[in-house]
């Protein structure tokens, strides 16, 4: 326990960890000092969000560097150009971007992939040199391609600034330092939420101002983000559910079955716990980050559940990738060009020859279907814009074949539920019923899914950017699977219960609190932060105390870190 209070060299810097705190304390103190002068405070965040990304993925901070250097001049390039010109320019952008992302995160994925076809064994670690071969006194083994922490994210934000520049939504940054701050802020740079040049850079021009409303806001949300990301994620992940994940046919169905509804209340409580806190800590400098979860589980269907998690994510696959393929329009060059890219990475990837001719196959019956019948082909084409996206964004999770599944599972389901709600009268009733089997049917089918999703995750520090085992991972998802479907009989449910009882209270109390109706949430929230000053560090100190009451002996890294 001691390792969380003292500063470890040797140790990434984490909001669940001491020296994260005391790295805070000495920002605040220079940005305080600084605050007056713009441009100095603006260099000073722009360091430190560098020296806190080295902490977190070693050298690997030079890559960052190169991404937010190369952007920055790229989208000078995209403004003074116009025509065929400015085009080129947006497509090195988002080529370089691409090809970065690519290489670090499905290199070995790729590797694996191919390597039996061409009957040799190519090892991607070859070609990244020097850059793979130190540690820069970091804890970070870099003797193999390690995934940089936070590149989905920070590279899609640098994408979408090209874009947007492009688009004539926002104007070049003139000055690096301001747009590195912008790319690198500290808070956010390593799990989101992926914020847009047009909201965040207006804020680094505008004075400083932080009222006592909006310190005690900013107390609530880091307050709240440790509760959740203690006792929701992690509490519930070391007492059940990393171990039923970690072998699911030495469990009973129902255990398998319990430790997936665990796993939904800890990724949930992981990765909101982390914007929550991000989102605090920013607050406390004056930025205002953008939400990210809405209460995601009292979603009624699962078009409603993509508004509420990880909406950051969910708007920029929206407003980037699905709208300019057409979205529900029609098809359009970009879907072509997208889809055919995408189908030829897949079938690289493929495990097999067959699997190979399965894929063609499908894709050569759309064509057809298409071709065939004019009237219908608006609607196979907005499906494939749907499907691709979705598809696409279980990718963006990692380089396992679970989540490419894990999103194709939610494209179908989406695209199932656009045609109920058409021809079904359920749409039509507004009753609390309805709701009800709404949210339970949808919350059902999203952790359904995540059998896929968790047993693609990787879940200890010392694997966070290693290369995934596929077969591991999809036979793991196998036996879940043969477990709740096999294993349920039996079972003696009152024994189960109670051996984990501890866990499942837990688990009840944070399903509870996170279906307490949204004007309740305000409420409590705004009390709090109008609450005089000596009321809210008591109730802080009590929440301290609450959280090392339920912290374990390790701690768990933040899911969305290997993203």
């Amino acid at each position: 326990m001691m390792d969380w209070i003292l500063f470890d060299a040797n140790e990434p810097l984490t909001f669940m960890r001491g020296a994260f705190w005391g790295f805070f304390l000495f920002v605040l103190a220079g940005f305080a000092i600084l605050e007056k002068r713009r441009a100095l405070r603006n260099a000073f965040l722009f360091a430190v969000s560098l020296f806190f990304y080295w902490k977190t993925s070693g050298s690997f901070v030079l890559i960052l560097l190169f991404s937010t250097v190369s952007d920055w001049w790229i989208g000078h390039r995209i403004h003074a150009s116009d025509g065929a010109t400015r085009k080129a320019w947006l497509a090195w952008s988002i080529a370089i971007n691409l090809v970065i992302l690519f290489y670090f995160k499905y290199a070995y994925f790729l590797a694996d992939s191919i390597s039996p076809l061409l009957g040799t064994h190519w090892n991607p670690q070859h070609v990244i040199g020097g850059l793979a071969n130190s540690s820069f006194g970091t804890s970070f083994r870099v003797d193999r391609i390690l995934l940089p922490v936070g590149i989905s994210f920070y590279t899609f934000q640098t994408m979408s600034y090209a874009l947007d520049v492009y688009r004539n939504d926002v104007k070049p940054v003139k000055s690096l330092v301001d747009f590195g701050f912008f790319v690198c802020f500290f808070p956010q740079l390593v799990a989101g939420p992926i914020v847009r040049a047009k909201d965040f850079i207006p804020q680094i021009h505008r004075p400083y101002a932080l009222t006592h409303a909006g310190f005690g806001m900013a107390l609530f949300w880091i307050l709240n983000g440790l509760i959740k990301k203690v006792w929701l994620a992690d509490y519930v992940a070391t007492n059940l559910v990393d171990r039923v994940f970690a072998n699911p046919e030495s469990y009973s169905g129902l255990e398998n079955l319990l430790g997936l509804y665990g796993y939904s209340l800890q990724v949930y409580g992981d990765f909101s716990g982390y914007t929550d806190m991000a989102i605090g800590v920013a607050l406390l400098m004056g930025f205002h980050l953008p939400t990210n979860f809405n209460s995601p589980y009292k979603a009624r269907n699962l078009g409603e559940f993509w508004k509420r998690w990880h909406m950051s994510l969910s708007s920029w696959l929206k407003d980037y990738l699905y709208i300019p393929m057409g979205g529900n329009r029609n098809a359009s060059a970009f879907t072509w060009i997208s889809g055919g890219i995408f189908l030829l990475f897949l079938i690289l990837l493929s495990p097999s020859f067959g699997w190979i001719l399965v894929g063609s196959g499908l894709l050569l019956l759309f064509l057809a279907l298409a071709w065939a019948f004019p009237g219908v082909q608006k609607s196979i084409s907005t499906n494939i814009n749907l499907l691709m996206t979705m598809m696409i964004g279980g990718l963006w999770h990692g380089a396992s074949w679970n989540f490419v599944l894990w999103g194709a599972l939610n494209g179908v389901g989406l695209i199932f539920y656009k045609y109920w709600k058409r021809i079904s009268p359920w749409e039509i009733k507004n009753r609390w019923w309805k709701h009800l089997i709404g949210i339970l049917l949808t919350f059902h089918f999203i952790t359904f899914t995540r059998v896929w999703f968790r047993t693609g995750s990787q879940t200890r520090w010392e694997d966070i950017g290693s290369p995934h085992d596929l077969w591991h991972e999809w036979f793991s998802a196998n036996s879940m699977l043969h477990q709740l479907t096999q294993g349920l009989g039996g079972t003696p449910f009152f024994d189960v219960i109670w051996g984990y009882r501890s866990v499942l209270a837990v688990m009840a109390l944070g399903y509870a609190i996170h279906m307490v109706p949204e004007s309740w949430k305000k409420t409590y929230r705004n009390r709090f932060s109008q609450s005089p000053l000596f009321v809210q560090w008591l109730i802080a100190i009590g929440v301290i105390g609450l959280v090392w009451a339920g912290m374990s002996a390790e701690m768990q890294p933040f899911i969305y870190f290997q993203f």
